[in-house]
């Protein structure tokens, strides 16, 4: 089992589990966050911490695209490990549906 980020994130990027995460497996995107699921070591500590309950384990129906997505995009960005302001759309975005085709950025963050 491991961890992924969903749509949800995007736009919000919350990284309020990026400072609990033990193994430093969160990579940064633009608009949002991903989990390298080769490198997740399933504690799960880090579901909890998402405001935008953006984090889910991949043994919940449909995750397998996520599974991928997580693992392209965490192979092209830079690791964050430490916690930094939301997006300033936060708030708004939050609960969003269509993120994913309406606002995904594949552009890399400043990572750490």
């Amino acid at each position: 089992m491991t961890y992924v980020v969903t749509d949800n994130c995007i736009m919000c990027k919350y990284t309020d589990c990026v400072e609990v995460c033990p193994v430093d497996c969160f990579y940064e995107g633009e608009n949002t966050l991903v989990i390298h699921p080769d490198e997740c070591i399933d504690c799960g500590v880090c579901e909890p911490e998402c405001p935008a309950d953006a984090i889910r384990p991949d043994t919940e129906p449909d995750m397998e695209n996520w599974v991928e997505f997580n693992r392209k995009y965490s192979e092209q960005w830079p690791v964050i490990t430490r916690k930094k302001d939301p997006l300033p759309t936060a708030t708004e975005m939050d609960g969003v549906a269509g993120k994913l085709e309406k606002y995904f950025s594949p552009n890399p963050g400043e990572g750490d």
